[in-house]
């Protein structure tokens, strides 16, 4: 239901309407401009202001003879009023029109982007400090590592979210300009100060300099800042993908009352949200490219920018509003299972401490060399007992790897059993935890 509201308030932004309404905003601004500069009279001004309206049949009726929609929409504003529709679009060309509305659509698209990726931060917070001290194992290549927690995980994904909140953030400070600059872009029929109004009453900053458009960079990187944190949030489904497989099974999404997940297997359980959103996430970053093919127009313009942007603008922000929305549930009801993940952690029989016994020996005056052929070749003997099916840990607890290091002449002569099983400890790699999340969430 959350989501389906979300995406609807985003698509409104983006429909036929919001696209008039923010036309109809800038002629406005213009307007009442030119009243401040003293072209239109006070009378001619109020009238625009209370009086100027479209009618999207007829625009669309007119477009059919003009073929050009800015055309078609100003004559339909002008059918609503009398003599003063002469000083609407007075001094400008089309794209003062639209890119200005543009950048007013873009500009609050981004505020509502940016509130979901705040609720994205609370959910994958939330969970952080749930599972701060929840053990796991880290894994390179897919493979066993060292201990870590998965309090771990969640801040990495939430300092990672917090980046892409940033390049938003900039993103929209870069879109946020308006231009009033004329047919070429060098105010040969409107003062500068025309635009600096038109801007100020908008809640925009006017582009320092543009020719006939708002210069496509700012587009490309919108839809870059996008496409970044889809990304990001693309590695979260990812992982959460990763954790929900049978053989692992460390989380797996909230699976509810009557949901099914396979019409031939009653038993299925499947990942269905994360991978939606891995999709979704695709999306999103295939409009980043186009964004950038834009920025080369021909002189100061010509019109291929605009075909594109009808399709990355409104489905690149309809799509990652309900991505992200998406996501935060996801994260929210993620259901954890922290005796699995130490049952993993147990799998190898120890060798997660394998670089712990290491860094141990040179402080005994053993060869960094010397000492990996001594941790390794116990290390290797455990993966042959894991194959012929002997148990990770026995009845007293203790693991193969550290069985096989307590048997090892060599290692003995430098390390004594208090030692070597004062070296199987979960503690030495969780005492830093707290200082990283201070790092992270500043608390």
């Amino acid at each position: 239901m959350v989501e389906r509201y979300a995406r609807k308030i985003m698509s409104e932004k983006w429909s036929v309407q919001a696209k008039y309404d923010a036309w109809l905003k800038v002629e406005i601004a213009a307007t009442k401009a030119w009243n401040k500069l003293g072209l239109v009279s006070d009378e001619e001004c109020e009238k625009i202001v209370k009086n100027a309206k479209f009618d999207i049949e007829r625009i669309d009726e007119i477009e059919q003879t003009t073929k050009h929609d800015v055309i078609a929409f100003l004559t339909s504003v002008g059918e609503s009023l009398g003599d003063e529709s002469r000083w609407v679009h007075y001094g400008m060309t089309s794209s003062d029109c639209i890119d200005t509305a543009v950048a007013l659509q873009i500009k609050d698209s981004l505020d509502l982007i940016l509130e979901d990726v705040k609720e994205l931060k609370t959910a994958i917070k939330k969970r952080a400090y749930e599972h701060k001290k929840t053990l796991m194992v880290g894994r390179s290549h897919g493979i066993h590592g060292e201990p870590i927690t998965f309090g771990l995980v969640l801040a990495i994904w939430y300092d990672e979210i917090n980046r892409a909140m940033e390049l938003l953030e900039h993103a929209k400070k870069v879109i946020s300009v308006g231009q009033i600059s004329g047919a070429m872009g060098n105010f040969a029929h409107a003062p500068l100060e025309l635009e600096e109004l038109v801007c100020e009453n908008l809640g925009l900053r006017p582009a320092p300099a543009s020719n006939q458009v708002i210069q496509r960079d700012r587009y490309a990187q919108v839809m870059s800042a996008l496409a970044i944190l889809a990304s990001s949030c693309e590695k979260i489904a990812v992982a959460i993908r990763h954790y929900q497989r049978t053989e692992v099974y460390e989380c797996e999404e909230y699976f509810s009352p009557g949901q099914k997940g396979s019409s031939a297997m009653p038993h299925k359980r499947n990942p269905v949200l994360s991978e939606n959103v891995t999709g979704l996430c695709r999306m999103i970053r295939s409009y980043a490219m186009p964004a950038m093919e834009n920025v080369a127009l021909w002189h100061e313009r010509d019109i291929s920018h605009s075909s594109v942007e009808r399709f990355i603008l409104p489905d690149g922000f309809i799509t990652a509003d309900f991505m992200l929305n998406r996501l935060s549930g996801l994260v929210d009801k993620l259901v954890v299972y922290p005796e699995n993940m130490m049952r993993n952690l147990n799998l190898t029989g120890g060798l997660v401490f394998s670089q712990r016994i290491l860094l141990e020996l040179p402080k005994k005056g053993i060869s960094r060399e010397d000492a990996y052929k001594i941790v390794q070749r116990n290390a290797m003997k455990v993966w042959a007992d894991l194959q012929e099916g002997k148990k990770a840990v026995d009845e007293a607890g203790h693991s193969l790897f550290l069985q096989n290091l307590l048997k090892d002449e060599d290692l003995r002569k430098c390390l004594d059993e208090d030692a070597i099983k004062s070296c199987f400890d979960y503690g030495y790699y969780t005492k830093n935890v707290d200082g990283i999340f201070k790092r992270v969430f500043g608390e």
